[in-house]
């Protein structure tokens, strides 16, 4: 999949339409956008995740997260969007559409595909998506849902942040330190290798396999599993309701907290203590130690659900010994059917076939050969099925998913739990206190004096202030109530397995249920070996990667990619077999680390997807810099796009380097503070150009 064009049209800077031509020629692959700070190279990059993504664009990138909540919610940061010379003409209306080639849409042929997001910031409630396939409405989006289209036949939102990226802010992926950072980045690791595609077609085989059962279920048992299910759906819509009603409360409470950040810059400038840009960089920081406070928080929260299991010590060992047996216990009951199904259609068919009339078969020569095929298959086409033993007895019936959760909860306790405690608990007593020290700070920054205007100021400050507390309060709730009507929704789910596998499947649908039973254990041992593969593959990437990119060669020894279950970790250990704690490694190393895991995960995805890269090359030294201009920029995809600043993140060398692979070059050119436009150049007039506009060069 390709980008043939995108089309901005009074999106933010880009007054009127702005069209960038992205059509690559032969093996040139890479397009360079540049311009001074400013400019719009960002807004840019933003311009299409907000095209594709709309109001989940914050699930993309914590950096829209941020702009939204500071521009007081969604709403009013969308309305900002519009160019301000437009609103100035009274003309309201934006847009961007993005044009792709080379699309793959199983059973839909096409040559492209246009999405096409449009607002109007006078009349809108919400904006408008519009998707042309081959220049016509296509009736697929419509049926499943724009969003859903672009989701499934474009680009998941969990990996997109693979695909569009801040190099100097893709360090995060070597920062990882919370539980909920790790099961997001695991969703993402799993989506982008191809495993999540697997996992749903076997819940989707074992669902369609407890259905076949219940068709079965007396009258009865009919109205008990409807009662579960609408219970089951009851849960459903109370948990839908709460994260809507948290939507909007998030959406009030940062309307709130920007107008009480507008009056606190109001008291600070009549206090005259401390400077607007003195007070910008400590809510800089006010924001990054919130930000932080509430990880931490979180972490303490799932460690102390994590506590009961330490305590408990040997006997949820013994439960996690019991799950993996019982797991081993399933595969080997059913791959003993095969033994026996294969055994008996081999004698039936030995025993329906013609042989001589003084040949006779008796019960012994036929429980003989029986018992010997049983053996013969056994040994050359289930060799490595275990015997099962006759004492044995399934207790708990845990799901794959469930079981593997539990198995990385022990994993965690084994490992880290310990340390990584003692850990999170420091630092949240240390963030607590830093947060406490800069709030002080900006109170103490505040003007004292008994004006009337500034006493109103305070007051109305503090009234919000107490609101923003409530919202939080009221949302912090909510939260909670989805976690019991979630745990309440995973019971009756649970009663209704349980009483579906109790079940006898009908005549007519046992060999239905028999064939559902051996797709979904060769899945699941196809899901266990692909792991395995990709695992060994990603090592084997991001290793190749980091020698390739690191100038300290041997510095990392080996990449360990760990798959327990649902979660995904990746392990870096040094020549003595240590851990090298990402952590610890200096900021290029990290972004070295970041890069190499990117190329990575894209080598190893079937997903072909334009990569876009801002602030390309930010803390790397000369060597780095061009070690990755060599070996990843022309190589991480079929279309690469890069917005550098020039000099800074991109060099003359370093751009003669990129040369053969650089399809075309565009420069911002700014007209005035409310406009800027696209100049596309020939790659040898590129620099030329950049020096006579910007640096004064003849």
């Amino acid at each position: 999949m390709t980008i043939k064009q995108i089309e901005l049209y009074n999106f933010r800077i880009y007054k009127d339409l702005n069209v960038i031509d992205l059509k690559t020629e032969s093996e040139k692959n890479i397009f360079i956008i540049s311009g001074k700070n400013g400019f719009g190279k960002t807004t840019f990059l933003m311009s299409m995740v907000w095209c594709l993504y709309g109001r989940n664009m914050q699930e993309v990138d914590d950096l829209y997260k941020k702009e939204i909540s500071d521009q007081g919610g969604y709403s009013k940061y969308i309305a900002n969007s519009l160019n301000r010379l437009s609103k100035a003409e009274e003309n309201y209306n934006f847009h961007v559409s993005i044009t792709f080639t080379n699309v793959n849409i199983p059973e839909v042929p096409c040559s492209e595909i246009i999405v096409k997001r449009s607002y109007n910031a006078k009349t809108s409630i919400s904006e408008d998506i519009e998707i042309l396939i081959d220049g016509y409405p296509s009736e697929l989006a419509k049926e499943v849902g724009h969003e859903i289209f672009i989701r499934e036949f474009i680009m998941p939102i969990e990996i997109a942040k693979f695909f569009f990226f801040d190099a100097e802010k893709i360090v995060n992926l070597a920062e990882v330190n919370t539980a909920e950072q790790r099961r997001n980045l695991s969703r993402a690791y799993s989506e982008v290798l191809g495993i999540k595609k697997y996992e749903d077609i076997k819940n989707e085989l074992e669902s369609l396999q407890l259905k076949l059962r219940q068709e079965s279920a007396s009258a009865s048992e009919k109205g008990q599993l409807k009662l579960f299910q609408a219970e089951v759906e009851s849960w459903e819509g109370r948990i839908e309701e709460n994260n809507k009603k948290i939507r909007e409360l998030k959406e009030k409470r940062d309307e709130k907290n920007k107008e009480s950040r507008d009056i606190q810059e109001k008291l600070i400038k009549a206090g005259s203590l401390i400077s607007v840009e003195e007070l910008q960089q400590l809510r800089i920081q006010e924001d990054n130690l919130t930000h932080k406070q509430n990880d931490l928080q979180n972490e303490l929260k799932e460690s102390y659900d994590i506590i009961p299991f330490a305590i408990a010590g040997e006997n949820f060992l013994n439960v996690c010994i019991q799950l993996e047996n019982e797991a081993n216990y399933k595969s080997a009951q059913y791959k003993d059917e095969n033994v026996n199904d294969v055994t008996n259609k081999i004698l039936t068919d030995l025993l329906n076939t013609p042989k001589p009339e003084k040949l006779a078969i008796d019960h012994q020569v036929h429980e003989f050969y029986a018992n010997t095929f049983k053996s013969l298959i056994r040994k050359h086409f289930f060799a490595d099925t275990p015997k099962l033993p006759e004492d044995f007895k399934v207790i708990h019936e845990f799901s794959d998913s469930e079981r593997n959760e539990l198995l990385a909860v022990l994993s965690n306790i084994r490992l880290s739990f310990r340390e990584s405690f003692k850990r999170i608990n420091g630092d949240f007593n240390q963030t607590k206190n830093e947060l406490n020290s800069i709030k002080r700070k900006i109170k103490d920054a505040e003007a004292n004096q008994e004006d009337p205007i500034i006493a109103e100021f305070r007051k109305l400050k503090d009234e919000l202030d107490k609101e923003v507390i409530r919202i939080e309060d009221t949302i912090s709730s909510l939260d909670r109530e989805i976690g019991n009507f979630t745990n309440e929704k995973t019971q009756k789910g649970k009663q209704i397995e349980a009483l579906s596998r109790k079940l006898k499947v009908t005549e007519n649908n046992i060999e239905k249920d028999r064939i559902l039973a051996r797709n979904i254990s060769n899945l699941k041992d196809f899901i266990a070996e692909f792991k395995k593969k990709k695992k060994e593959s990603l090592e084997t990437q991001i290793l190749n990667g980091l020698n390739t990119l690191l100038h300290k060669k041997g510095f990392i020894k080996k990449v360990e990619v760990e798959i327990i279950g649902d979660d995904i970790d990746i392990i870096l250990k040094n020549a003595r077999g240590e851990e090298i704690k990402k952590e610890s490694l200096s900021k290029g190393e990290q972004q070295m680390y970041a890069t190499a895991l990117l190329r990575g995960l894209v080598e190893e995805s079937d997903i072909q997807f334009p990569v876009f890269i801002d602030s390309p090359m930010q803390k790397f030294d000369e060597q780095h810099a061009e070690n990755i201009v060599r070996y990843f920029y022309p190589n991480i995809s079929d279309q690469v796009v890069i917005f550098p600043l020039i000099n800074k993140e991109l060099t003359v060398r370093e751009f003669t380097i990129l040369s053969k692979s650089i399809a075309q070059t565009y420069l911002i050119n700014n007209l005035n503070e409310d406009k800027s436009e696209f100049l596309a150049l020939e790659p040898n007039l590129f620099f030329t150009t950049y020096n006579k506009m910007y640096n004064n060069v003849d």
